[in-house]
């Protein structure tokens, strides 16, 4: 999904950014050393995966990954899970903190017992260790290659000056398959931490009660996407073992285990519904949403993917009037209060989308970029009596999640609005500094710190952003 599919407006609900701050400067995903579910990410090595941000469905996939990640014996405030804005089906881990799911699986996914089960892969992945494994097979393969390399083209030289001509045209055949065979050896050893990830996460679905029959379902559709391509192809050539294989793995795995028929709770279907909803309506066109949700599907899914296409269209009052019926239909719903305040906010009217945007933060107080939008309606007031509350929410957002660029943009122009400038000068260093802008991020740093009073936590912050260097690329 491109990034011109989402709104530009300056909401942290729906927002897709290119990682980059505090603990993803300079790290770029390379391809070849990411394990994934499906296939490897393609993903320039130097460049940065966008991710998109929205409370809803980030604490979804948090609540499907926390009894897998205690059944793995992973810390879950130690990894990370982003959101990739791709429409294809895809999830994998970069490193042993970050985990990321694409869009297009959780659209595709009919149950949550669907997206358990990638998740259930991935972190099999991490809890095996797999990508320093695949780091170390890499290196030594290539020291491998290189010595067949080298002796090819050792051969090359010795054939042309001694006039042997059968070993010189042998030469590039001997780099060839040196070359050939460590990356034989790199796919091999892949594939085999692909089946291996396989067998523990249907362990870690038996562990946590879980039926093993939504991975059967993944992998048999996945399955039939590549049955075409797939025919004819060498399987020592692949970094997956062939989908049917782990169809077959998985589904003899999967009836023998004693949850095989076990459904996810209504509940939870319903959650999971409701974000494949939202998903379709920020992704898709308009056109698109009414084909999937028809004005026939009355469900609660189908009314909230049509309302967010009218806002998204530009019809604001007919939009809140679709958003008002969905919180008449569930008041307890946070992220439809939210929705409406969204709507207001970038329509043009922040002070409706405040009383909303309250509500949301009072049904889920614990959720940063729900306080952070809040927080950004309060200031866009530039009514001095609700500065005081949004530096408040945007402070509490903040602290539980740091890097939004546009959380800090906004506690800036907050602190400058009560003309507190060396609060709003070191707001705007952290902003920068989230957004890897480190040599900005020092001026506007070193100019709060000479305002604040030495040894206070501002002044402390501060300086920990003035000595920060970045860790070398090398």
């Amino acid at each position: 999904m491109p990034a011109t599919s989402v709104p530009s407006s300056p909401d942290t609900a729906w927002k897709v950014r290119p990682i980059v701050g505090r603990r993803w400067v300079g790290r770029a995903l390379a391809a070849g050393l990411a394990a994934s579910f499906a296939i490897p990410p393609p993903v320039a090595v130097a460049a940065n995966v966008n991710i998109v941000r929205d409370a809803e469905t980030e604490a979804l996939i948090q609540d499907y990954a926390a009894p897998i990640f205690k059944a793995a014996g992973i810390q879950g405030r130690d990894v990370q899970i982003f959101l990739v804005p791709d429409d294809r089906f895809n999830a994998f881990v970069a490193d042993a903190s970050r985990m990321f799911i694409n869009t297009g699986a959780i659209m595709t996914a009919e149950t949550p017992n669907e997206v358990i089960g990638v998740l259930a892969h991935e972190a099999a992945h991490l809890a095996h260790g797999d990508l320093a494994g695949i780091r170390n097979s890499i290196a030594n393969s290539t020291t491998a290659a290189l010595i067949g390399a080298m002796l090819g083209v050792g051969a090359v030289i010795a054939g042309s000056s001694a006039g042997l001509k059968g070993l010189g045209q042998a030469g590039p055949g001997i780099v060839a398959g040196s070359m050939h065979a460590a990356q034989r050896n790199v796919l091999a050893y892949a594939r085999a931490q692909e089946a291996a990830a396989d067998r523990t996460a249907m362990d870690y679905l038996a562990a946590t009660g879980q039926s093993g029959q939504g991975m059967v379902t993944v992998l048999e559709r996945l399955a039939n996407q590549v049955l075409l391509s797939a025919r004819g192809a060498d399987p020592y050539v692949q970094s997956h073992p062939l989908p049917a294989d782990r169809v077959r793995t998985v589904a003899a795995l999967a009836s023998a285990s004693k949850f095989q028929g076990k459904k996810d709770s209504a509940d939870l279907q319903q959650r999971h519904d409701l974000v494949r909803a939202k998903l379709a309506g920020f992704t898709l066109t308009p056109q698109q949403v009414g084909r999937r949700y028809p004005q026939s599907d009355n469900s609660l899914p189908a009314r909230y993917a049509r309302a967010i296409a009218a806002y998204r269209s530009g019809a604001l009052d007919p939009a809140i009037n679709r958003i008002d019926e969905l919180i008449r239909a569930d008041p307890d719903n946070p992220f439809f209060w939210e929705l409406k305040g969204q709507a207001l906010l970038e329509g043009g009217r922040p002070a409706n989308a405040v009383a909303p945007l309250a509500e949301a933060v009072a049904l889920r107080p614990t959720s940063g970029l729900l306080r952070i939008l809040y927080g950004q309606a309060l200031v866009a007031t530039e009514r001095r009596d609700n500065i005081e509350l949004a530096v408040k929410n945007l402070t509490v957002g903040l602290q539980m999640d740091p890097d939004v660029p546009v959380g800090w943009r906004t506690l800036a122009r907050g602190f400058a609005l009560i003309d507190n400038l060396p609060r709003a000068e070191l707001a705007t260093a952290e902003g920068l500094f989230v957004l890897g802008n480190f040599g900005e991020a020092k001026i506007h740093a070193r100019r709060a710190q000479e305002r604040l009073k030495t040894g206070t936590p501002a002044w402390l912050r501060a300086d920990d952003i003035l000595t920060y260097r970045p860790p070398s690329s090398r």
